[in-house]
C-alpha cells in the first residue's frame, strides 16, 4: 500500500492583468531558466525583485542577469506578472513528488532560446573586443542543443569573419554534432564574409 503525496498546493492570480509586454515576458523567461524544476513562483518573484535572502544568495542566482528586473514593485505584483506568464502558456508547473515546479512550454522555450542565444552571442563579442587570443568555451559544452544551433544560426547570420576564432576554439571541446555544426558556420563565413 502506497503513501498518499500531499502536495504543496498554489492559486494563480494574475489580479486581472490583461497583456504583458514582450520584453516583460523576455525577462521572466529568462529569469525562470535557471529554475526549471528546480524553483517555483515564489523563489522566481524573489529573484526578479532582488532579494538578499540567503536561499537566492546560496542557490547563486543574484548572478542572475534579470536579478532585481523588477526591484521597484511589489512581490504580490511579480507574482501576479508570473501568474499570468503560467495562464498564458509561457511557462507550467510540473510536481517533483510533492512540489510544484517551473517548465517551459514550447512557445516559452522558443522566446527563451531567441533571447539566450542573443545574449550569448553578446557575451562573443565581448570577448572578441577585450583583446583575447583565448576562448574558453566550456560553458557551452552542455548546453541544450537546439539554443546552440540557433546561437550558431545567428553567427552565420553575421557573416563576420571575427567570429571564426571563438568557433574554432569552440570546435575544441564539443560534441560530434555540435562540431560539424560549427564546421559548417565557418564555411560558410570564409565564402561569404565581405
Amino acid at each position: 500500500m502506497s503513501r498518499k503525496v500531499n502536495r504543496v498546493k498554489y492559486h494563480l492570480d494574475s489580479k486581472g492583468i490583461k497583456e504583458l509586454p514582450y520584453e516583460d515576458i523576455a525577462a521572466i523567461l529568462r529569469a525562470a531558466d535557471d529554475l526549471i524544476m528546480s524553483g517555483g513562483r515564489n523563489l522566481l518573484s524573489k529573484l526578479l525583485k532582488g532579494s538578499k535572502e540567503k536561499k537566492i544568495i546560496e542557490l547563486g542566482l543574484d548572478k542572475n542577469p534579470l536579478y532585481g528586473f523588477y526591484s521597484d514593485i511589489s512581490l504580490e505584483d511579480i507574482l501576479a506578472k508570473i501568474d499570468w506568464i503560467i495562464e498564458n502558456n509561457y511557462l507550467a508547473i510540473e510536481y517533483d513528488y510533492r512540489l510544484p515546479l517551473l517548465v517551459f512550454t514550447e512557445e516559452g522555450w522558443t522566446i527563451e532560446k531567441d533571447t539566450y542565444s542573443t545574449e550569448l552571442l553578446k557575451g562573443f563579442d565581448k570577448m572578441i573586443n577585450s583583446g583575447a587570443n583565448y576562448f574558453n568555451m566550456n560553458y557551452l559544452k552542455d548546453k541544450n542543443r537546439g539554443l546552440i544551433f540557433l546561437l550558431l544560426d545567428k553567427i552565420k547570420l553575421t557573416n563576420d569573419k571575427k567570429y571564426i576564432p571563438i568557433l574554432e576554439s569552440w570546435k575544441e571541446i564539443d560534441y560530434k554534432k555540435v562540431q560539424q555544426k560549427i564546421n559548417q558556420v565557418i564555411n560558410s563565413i570564409s565564402q561569404n564574409a565581405t
